[in-house]
């Protein structure tokens, strides 16, 4: 038999990575208002009513409670700028991120 010169040929596939998640953390204080604190975690989290709440009691009674998680340049942004509102209305609420596991 006559070979015919056809050779196998490996497709690569290139995958994008997933970028890395951070955590946005609220981190309880003794002087924000409960109810700021609420409204705040709804304009700029656009969480419910109920889940602000149970963030904001979570963070009272633990010490810190994790809000949201996303890619870091956003967790960053939303974290900064709530925690500048709050600081605008001269409360000391503050929002940090760190990477998720």
């Amino acid at each position: 038999m006559a070979e015919t010169g056809t050779r196998l040929r490996t497709k690569t596939v290139t995958r994008t990575a997933k970028p890395p998640l951070h955590k946005v953390i609220l981190v309880n204080d003794d002087f924000t208002p409960r109810e700021f604190v609420v409204r705040l975690l709804k304009s700029e989290f656009r969480v419910p009513e109920a889940q602000a709440a149970v963030i904001m009691l979570t963070a009272h009674t633990r010490g810190s409670c994790l809000v949201a998680v996303f890619t870091k340049e956003i967790a960053e942004e939303k974290a900064n700028r709530a925690t500048e509102i709050a600081r605008n209305q001269g409360y000391p609420l503050l929002f940090t991120t760190e990477p998720e596991d």
